[in-house]
């Protein structure tokens, strides 16, 4: 497998599950790691200033900027939208629209500075397919999927890669964020799952360095990934 030695990343959301998972695995290759994260109260990518800082902070700490793996989102809540609360929404739109499109512009320059920069944007299979109850987030995630494709158009004939991962069912600590602290409902979400169960955190950090070690010269536009029991956003097989 090629490494990513030399190479410098920022990765947001990255206290837990996918984006601490893919901190480790990029170390593992041999890149250097800047991460970020409200948790760690270094980073609130619904905050310009909070994000400027960040970005900052990592450029000095990196002296320069070859990945960004926008990771940091979110969903509130599991409700029909007549029943869904605004503020919920909001915080998932700028969460995981707005909080993406302002890293990506404040580290553009500098991944394009870098001669071989790459863009990876945490995406979802609710950017694919609907699925019943989840309008913000599924919202949220075609936007990822639109937002994405239009960087490529505009990044034609310059020297920035960019890729999305559309994951399913990862068992993480989405799905108690979701629910507020609920971990009954929580953890209802991953139970059950025929064929082995859920993804994990590790199998969707492998495909961002999957997509990080082609060749220069190869884009890797998209990859679409889901437990062996999961057929679409919202089709997920479970044993009785």
């Amino acid at each position: 497998m090629a490494t990513l030695d030399g190479k410098r990343a920022i990765i947001t959301g990255a206290s837990s599950g996918i984006g601490a998972a893919t901190a480790r695995a990029l170390e593992e290759a041999g890149a250097r790691v800047y991460t970020g994260s409200r948790r760690d109260g270094n980073l609130d990518v619904t905050d310009p200033e909070s994000t400027k800082r960040f970005v900052e902070a990592a450029l000095a700490e990196l002296g320069g900027l070859d990945i960004l793996f926008n990771n940091a989102g979110l969903s509130r809540g599991r409700d029909p939208v007549w029943e869904s609360l605004e503020e919920d929404e909001r915080e998932v739109i700028e969460t995981n629209v707005l909080g993406l499109m302002r890293m990506t512009r404040l580290c553009l320059p500098h991944l394009i500075e870098s001669g071989h920069g790459h863009i990876v944007n945490m995406g979802s299979v609710a950017g694919v397919w609907s699925y019943p109850s989840g309008s913000s987030y599924v919202a949220s995630k075609f936007a990822v999927h639109g937002y994405t494709r239009a960087l490529r158009d505009d990044l034609q004939g310059k020297p920035v890669r960019v890729s999305n991962i559309a994951a399913g069912i990862v068992e993480t600590e989405f799905s108690k964020v979701r629910f507020k602290g609920d971990e009954e409902k929580a953890n209802a979400v991953y139970e059950n799952v025929a064929m082995g169960g859920p993804l994990n955190a590790q199998d969707i950090a492998e495909c961002v360095l999957f997509a990080l070690t082609r060749r220069p010269n190869v884009n890797i536009d998209e990859i679409l990934v889901m437990a062996l029991a999961q057929v679409s956003g919202g089709n997920i097989l479970r044993e009785s």
